[in-house]
């Protein structure tokens, strides 16, 4: 009797790939998730957890990407600036003076916490209107199963 042997993907194996994300419409959890499975490369079959798997991802529109409800205005984010004080601001004033960073921040909190994690966030590339310059890496469009944001017509 064999004993089958476990595949482990190593470093230099792995052929990265590019996927482009349109967010015009997206909500953040779910556009954000499925950016960070393809990040990580849990969508390969040859997954392997302490080898950086994932692929390339592209995000255009970042400063469409919205939320359900009125978590635009409710939800804030929070810092230290290291004086006395906290520092408050609603996700709605984050996307107007810096769209990238919901995109950004999300995908980052969902990737895990290690240093392989910096890697991985070094492959995505978040563009707040439609043209990106990444159009000789020949981005294919990312096939998600996740819902859009019912606009109100």
């Amino acid at each position: 009797m064999v004993a089958q042997r476990t595949f482990m993907a190593k470093p230099g194996e792995v052929e990265k790939q590019w996927h482009i994300v349109d967010a015009s419409d997206e909500i953040l959890g779910r556009l954000a998730s499925d950016i960070a499975v393809v990040l990580m490369g849990k969508h390969r079959p040859e997954y392997t957890p302490h080898v950086d798997c994932g692929d390339f991802v592209i995000v255009t529109n970042a400063d469409k990407v919205a939320m359900s409800g009125r978590k635009m205005d409710v939800r804030h984010y929070t810092w230290y600036t290291g004086h006395p004080g906290l520092r408050l601001e609603s996700y709605g004033d984050r996307q107007q003076r810096k769209p990238e960073d919901l995109i950004l921040h999300a995908v980052r909190r969902m990737l895990p916490k290690n240093k392989l994690a910096t890697q991985m966030l070094k492959k995505l590339k978040i563009y707040a209107g439609p043209e990106h310059p990444h159009t000789a890496q020949q981005p294919a469009v990312l096939q998600r199963t996740g819902k859009k944001l019912k606009t109100n017509q």
